[in-house]
């Protein structure tokens, strides 16, 4: 991803020399420079309302993480070589609780992509109002592949070093790309080592039998489906019969999907990097979790054992007819094209299941073409949600039932919602999901750090 002056719209003279310094401090960081360049361009109107913020330098400190560790990870693979890769934890903002924020092993994964991530976390833990602070970390190890034995040595190694820096009072990983069950237990099994302490609510994500919570697996995707939902609402639509595209074949494309049928629409096409199916009767959810999380195969497995499903190699999913889009899979994955190709196709509603998968251009044509968009730090804030449901549950030595914890997300989505519809109207950009979330995040965050000052 390359950048240049002209690929952001012009900012307020409150808030420009904030982005050029960021710039300028990170100059080879363009995903974090479109995180960050998204919040500022929202907040001019609030700025402008609440001068505090500015005069009390709250931007300054927001966009510079509070922490950022890199570290080298050594490992030995199965064949007997000695293996180095980077890991990273960058810890944003505590300001309104523990860091938390999940662990990507993915060979994308630099320190741009973490800042990214760990910015978008900070906002998105507020809208939960689950008293969280924002943080990421990760890897360029790819587990695809890999046997568990590799996995798991990786995993050792890694925590050898992540295990300094959290603690369930400090900073709480939880699993993102490439880091499911599997990873989580491996990585928990090394911290229960090196502390001598079994800690629940270090890690979240975890098996059920030994701390984790119901609904955590499916909270992601379950969260942006149940955020479409309302938005419809508003405007007396459901999801009954709409037809739903989504990208990725992960574990948020796959509960999307789940839930997507539970509500009576129809999820007509998964991905993976190798290309996408269509499945016009709807997709087996059944089929693709034995093929995807038991497998580990690749996509074209689903249409060749699916009668009436085909598979596009390479081919762009967005060019599928959909009612309602959920871009799954990872970080500007949708482009403007993409965007023109679903508006002509007749999308009602775009909800970014992954972080920031739709460029700025994309976002911009379906704002304009009157498009319901609900972005990432608002629709996929469920699994975020749902893990700090885990801690209190850890913390409380609790267990809570399935429908309960499936309840308990409902009520924060909706309330995500509610807040930031609201506060889209108040700023006088009334159904600007992107702006609201920003806005009601933003806030909270930056009421805290003046209420704690300067530290």
């Amino acid at each position: 991803m390359t950048e240049t002056t002209a690929d952001f719209h012009p900012l307020s003279d409150a808030v420009q020399p904030v982005f050029d310094t960021v710039r300028a401090r990170s100059p080879h960081e363009p995903e974090f420079h479109q995180a960050v360049h998204e919040v500022l361009h929202s907040i001019g109107s609030v700025l402008e309302k609440r001068p505090e913020y500015v005069d009390n330098g709250v931007l300054e400190r927001l966009v510079e993480p509070e922490r950022q560790v890199m570290f080298r990870v050594p490992w030995v693979d199965d064949s007997g070589k000695l293996q180095v890769n980077r890991g990273y934890r960058v810890q944003f903002s505590s300001v309104l609780g523990p860091y938390k924020g999940g662990l990507r092993f993915h060979p994308s994964v630099n320190l741009s992509i973490i800042k990214f991530l760990g910015f978008e976390q900070i906002f998105k833990n507020a809208l939960t109002g689950q008293g969280i602070g924002g943080g990421k970390g990760g890897s360029d190890f790819d587990p695809h592949g890999r046997s568990d034995a590799e996995v798991m040595r990786f995993c050792q190694s890694f925590m050898n070093e992540l295990w300094h820096h959290i603690g369930e009072h400090t900073d709480v990983p939880a699993g993102d790309i490439g880091v499911g069950g599997r990873e989580i237990g491996y990585l928990f099994g090394m911290y229960r080592k090196l502390t001598n302490q079994h800690v629940s609510g270090i890690l979240t994500g975890k098996g059920i039998g030994w701390g984790g919570a119901q609904v955590r697996t499916e909270a992601t995707g379950y969260g942006a489906v149940f955020f479409v939902q309302e938005m419809l609402a508003v405007h007396g639509e459901t999801l009954e019969g709409k037809r739903v595209a989504v990208s990725g074949s992960g574990n948020v494309a796959i509960y999307a999907i789940e839930k997507v049928t539970q509500l009576g629409g129809r999820a007509v096409t998964a991905s993976d990097s190798s290309g996408y199916v269509v499945d016009d009767a709807g997709i087996d959810l059944g089929l693709l979790r034995q093929i995807k999380e038991v497998e580990r195969g690749r996509i074209v497995e689903y249409a060749n054992r699916r009668p009436g499903a085909r598979f596009v190699e390479r081919g762009n999913v967005w060019e599928v007819p959909a009612d309602i889009a959920v871009p799954a899979a990872t970080q500007n994955e949708l482009s403007a094209e993409s965007a023109q190709a679903l508006i002509a196709n007749g999308v009602r509603a775009v909800a970014e299941g992954a972080n920031m998968p739709c460029v700025p251009e994309a976002v911009e044509a379906f704002q304009q073409a009157g498009v319901l968009f609900a972005p990432g730090k608002a629709a996929n804030a469920g699994g975020v949600a749902t893990s700090a449901l885990e801690m209190s549950q850890n913390s409380a030595r609790q267990r809570w039932s399935f429908a309960d914890s499936e309840n308990r997300l409902r009520e924060i989505m909706g309330d995500i919602h509610d807040a930031t519809f609201r506060a889209a109207e108040r700023y006088g950009t009334p159904g600007d999901y992107v702006a609201g979330a920003n806005i009601v995040g933003f806030e909270r965050v930056a009421d805290a750090m003046i209420a704690q000052g300067v530290i």
